[in-house]
This record gives C-alpha cells, sequence and structure tokens, in this order.
C-alpha cells in the first residue's frame, strides 16, 4: 500500500457509534453464526497490537457439548459463591443480574495466552512480562468491535475459575487463561450498558480520571 487512508468526518462519526453501542451482550439468539464470518472477525483480532509483535494470544472454539456444560457447571459454582459473598440490597440486585449468556450463544471462545511464545523473541517483556497478557486482551477488544460491525453481540464471562477452564479445555501448558467469550446474534439491543440499566452502578457515575504532573 502506498499511502494511509484518509478518514473523513463521516467514518469518525460511525466509529464513535460504534465505539458506543459496543456492549456486554448477554442476551442471545440461538441463530447460528456462519463459520466464513468467524474466521473473518478472528484475522480482524489478530490485527491487534503486541507487545514485540508477539501476537500471543491464543483463540479456542468450544463446540464440545460436554465441554461447554463443564464450563457452564463452573460458572454455576463460581456464581454463587459470588452471590454468597454479597449481603442485603446488592445481593438481592446481584441475584436478579442475567451475567452470561451460555446457555444460548451459538459460539463459545475461549482466548488465551501463550506465556512461551518464540515469537517477538522477548521483545519489550523483560522488565513488563504482564504485557504479553494486555496484548491478548487487546485483541479481544479488536473482536469485540469488529464483531459490532457485522452487528453480532459478545459478551465477556468472568465469573471462571481459570484453571477449570484450562483443564475443560485441555490446552497446552503455558497457555493462559485470559476470556471466556460469548458470540452471536443480539436479542436486544440497548446503547446502555446492561449492569446500569439493572440497577447494579449508573455509568455516568464514572468519570474520567486524568493525573496531571
Amino acid at each position: 500500500m502506498t499511502g494511509a487512508p484518509r478518514f473523513d468526518a463521516r467514518f469518525r462519526a460511525a466509529l464513535a457509534d460504534l465505539i458506543a453501542w459496543r456492549r456486554d451482550v448477554r442476551r442471545f439468539k440461538p441463530d447460528p453464526v456462519d463459520p466464513p464470518m468467524l474466521e473473518r472477525l478472528l484475522d480482524l483480532a489478530s490485527l491487534a497490537p503486541s507487545v514485540g509483535n508477539s501476537q500471543p494470544w491464543r483463540f479456542v472454539t468450544v463446540d464440545d457439548p460436554a465441554r461447554r456444560q463443564a464450563v457452564i457447571a463452573d460458572f454455576t459454582a463460581r456464581n454463587r459463591e459470588a452471590l454468597e459473598s454479597y449481603a442485603s440490597e446488592r445481593a438481592q440486585v446481584y441475584a436478579g443480574l442475567k451475567l452470561e449468556g451460555l446457555q444460548v450463544a451459538p459460539i463459545h471462545l475461549a482466548v488465551f495466552c501463550d506465556q512461551a511464545t518464540p515469537q517477538g523473541h522477548g521483545l519489550g517483556q523483560r522488565t513488563m512480562p504482564e504485557t504479553l497478557r494486555y496484548s491478548a486482551v487487546g485483541a479481544i477488544q479488536t473482536l469485540w468491535l469488529a464483531a459490532r460491525a457485522e452487528g453480532l453481540g459478545l459478551g465477556w464471562v468472568s465469573i471462571l475459575d481459570p484453571q477449570a477452564v484450562a483443564q475443560a479445555l485441555d490446552v497446552p501448558v503455558g497457555w493462559e487463561f485470559i476470556a471466556y467469550l460469548c458470540l452471536g446474534w443480539p436479542a436486544e439491543e440497548h446503547l446502555d450498558p446492561e449492569l446500569a440499566r439493572h440497577g447494579w452502578q449508573d455509568r455516568t457515575a464514572l468519570s474520567r480520571k486524568v493525573l496531571k504532573r
């Protein structure tokens, strides 16, 4: 490519809408997602920045019903523990939240970080090895936006035990669990986050924290 593309005001406005409409989706339609679309999204996710060009992300599609059920069972146990950690009104609100779309989402996608990746030759990792994990998270965010641009929804399930997920999926030693994602067509479309809509925390109460020195 001889020159960088120029992004006009219309594109920038559409990009702002895309970022605003990137929501954590927990309510899905059971309709399937075409495999070529998933491949295209993963190709785009792999364009994310990574420390030293290490590209440490490892995507695992979870199609086997038994493996899915193992993940669902772990979520159920961990979610029960989380509920018990809250009290009174906060516990009631938590109990009423829908925190995952594991039962309906057509695609289950686990993301791992390969801590032993030979790519990048360790560049940039000596003083901050955690940048490998940050790189995997960057790929997830890229996937999230690309999915939203296709009209798909993505939900990040974090109420899981990392070791239990790695064992259930039988991944190579050295792969660190980063995220378990549900991907599919959203059953609802909302601009406001679900946790704000259902009374957990109002996003407008959060402000940008910029420390000037």
